[in-house]
């Protein structure tokens, strides 16, 4: 998967990926209403705005990148309606040629963590029969319990060809409480880099390692770090638009071939309509100012990557 991912991003010259990652107020009126219309006021009535919601996103703009993230909690706060959503865009976006990561950041040990991996990115055995319960490429791990909570993930990625990005250093303000800690004179981010550079050595694809990492474009320095510490990982980076990052951040999270990391907006793209810089399109064409919040999230960083050549 990490071969198609790489493949997508050459294709596309867009080495980005949309955060599907829905809250109901950020579903136009008239989507609101006609589900509610059609289901009432209901979990049903939610997950088949949101669904409609994803559809029009994608639908506009799967031509222009490689990936698309949906946060999985954004889903589950729906209940099983919202799930059923969740695997319906898992479904359609790969229809369309897309990448699923799917943000599930998910850590636990034993066989539930194997659990997690076989119902996020691998089969189940029911009987005589096999089944694929989500069926994500890809998806975000948590490694604070260790290898145990990790190597069930791996194990799956190997037997499936899937993929994880594992949380590193992340973007939100309070990640230094923990991930910055000294641990022998040295940041623990750093430490937990060295491992996902071990796990992923035993990994790899035709480039790049099926062991990716999570790293925040609010921490551009210590991306720097990093891009060096696991420079056959790709990096996943959120924090782009919506929470501060900038094209001119990111150059550091990749390589010298242009590759080596995917960066994540969400909101600053399904919810770009709201943003007074496209507020000319409207509610009605909200999907049109996603597709060109994409256009320009992609020119910024191209931007940034050619004048740092």
């Amino acid at each position: 998967m990490i071969n198609k991912l790489t493949e997508k991003i050459r294709k596309t010259h867009a080495p980005i990926c949309v955060g599907l990652d829905p809250m109901l107020s950020y579903v136009p009126q008239q989507i609101q209403e006609a589900a509610f219309k059609e289901y009432g006021e209901t979990l049903e009535g939610a997950a088949e705005a949101i669904w409609q919601f994803n559809k029009a996103i994608v639908d506009a703009t799967f031509d222009l990148i490689p990936a698309v993230k949906p946060q999985i909690a954004m889903y589950e706060q729906f209940g099983i309606p919202g799930l059923i959503t969740f695997k319906k865009t898992v479904d359609y976006c790969q229809e369309k040629g897309l990448v699923v990561i799917g943000d599930i950041k998910r850590g636990d040990i034993g066989s539930t963590s194997a659990a997690y991996a076989t119902g996020h990115i691998g089969k189940v055995q029911v009987g005589s029969q096999e089944y694929t319960p989500m069926g994500e490429d890809f998806v975000t791990v948590n490694p604070y319990l260790g290898s145990d909570g990790v190597k069930p993930f791996i194990e799956v990625c190997k037997k499936e060809k899937k993929g994880l990005f594992i949380l590193v250093k992340t973007s939100n303000p309070s990640s230094g409480e923990f991930q910055d800690r000294l641990i022998d004179g040295r940041p623990l981010y750093e430490l937990v880099g060295e491992k996902v550079a071990e796990w992923g050595a035993d990994c790899m694809g035709d480039e790049y390692s099926y062991i990716g990492a999570v790293v925040g474009a609010t921490y551009p320095e210590m991306g720097k770090v990093l891009r060096k510490i696991m420079p056959k990982s790709y990096i996943l980076v959120p924090g782009y638009g919506a929470q501060g990052g900038k094209g001119k951040d990111l150059v550091h999270f990749f390589n010298e071939d242009g590759l080596g990391a995917i960066v994540n907006s969400s909101r600053g793209i399904i919810a770009a309509y709201k943003q007074e810089q496209y507020a000319q399109f409207g509610e009605e064409n909200f999907a049109e100012a996603s597709r060109k919040a994409v256009e320009d999230m992609v020119a910024d960083i191209d931007g940034a990557l050619q004048a740092a050549k």
